[in-house]
């Protein structure tokens, strides 16, 4: 009960904190709509009336993946400019129970985008919310946020380690967004990057989102989805033990 009360009293601190941000209102605000707009004319340009909703679905993903990856970064960025990083690395729990917080609230801030992606295609391109598994679909949901606050975890140990986190977001968000497959499908893609994919939880939860909305094996992707995530725990757990310890001994970790 100590544990899930530090996870969700910070989870619900980091939520407030993010809302009181005019650039990351801003961000939340517009980016989903800009990339659902994208998403669906790119589909009708290529004659597939019938993926418009795949497409928000997809883009909708996207956002959430860009609130997780930059969210994170900014977090610990923002820790270390006020001068609060060193006390929360010093704080008397595990760092993986400080730092997961964070990009968990990043991933519940991101359901935003996926919300609003659905109702901007129906009110303005007028498309049909016809799940395949509505139910299947929440599920899904639910676990592609956590996994993607999970695979932020992971990453974390890299953002405290380097002093300007964002240099990392700003490679990362496209290039793991098309690999996934959240918008362009991972079979047009060359084959090397079909393992680096598989080894993703964004594809498998890009994927799970898929197939309970055109209707296909949803729990198998789910599944593997929680597995990975799970991993992504366990080395981000270890990745920010390791971290934690080599800024004590070096005293770099507010300049690292």
């Amino acid at each position: 009960m100590s544990v899930l009360r530090v996870l969700t009293v910070g989870t619900l601190m980091h939520i407030k904190q993010i809302s009181r941000s005019p650039f990351e209102i801003a961000i939340t605000l517009i980016v989903p709509i800009v990339q659902a707009t994208l998403a669906v004319y790119l589909f009708r340009a290529g004659g597939e009336q019938h993926r418009l909703l795949e497409a928000a679905v997809g883009a909708g993903v996207m956002g959430i993946w860009s609130s997780v990856l930059f969210g994170s970064g900014g977090a610990i960025q923002s820790q270390r400019w006020l001068g609060t990083l060193e006390m929360i690395m010093l704080a008397p729990r595990r760092p993986v129970l400080v730092i997961l917080p964070i990009t968990i609230a990043t991933g519940l801030t991101g359901i935003y985008a996926l919300l609003a992606t659905l109702v901007w295609g129906r009110f303005l391109y007028g498309i049909r919310l016809d799940f395949a598994h509505p139910l299947a679909f929440v599920v899904a949901a639910v676990v592609c946020v956590l996994a993607l606050g999970m695979f932020g975890l992971l990453l974390a140990a890299t953002f405290v380690l380097m002093r300007n986190a964002n240099a990392l977001a700003n490679t990362l968000e496209y290039p793991v967004w098309l690999v996934s497959g959240m918008l362009v499908p991972i079979t047009v893609l060359p084959s090397w990057t079909g393992p680096i994919a598989a080894i993703l939880p964004t594809t498998w939860g890009a994927r799970a989102l898929r197939e309970a909305t055109s209707g296909g094996p949803v729990w198998p992707s789910v599944a593997v989805c929680l597995g990975i995530s799970l991993l992504c725990l366990a080395l981000g757990g270890l990745a920010l033990t390791y971290v934690e310890r080599r800024a004590r001994a070096a005293a770099t970790l507010a300049l690292a």
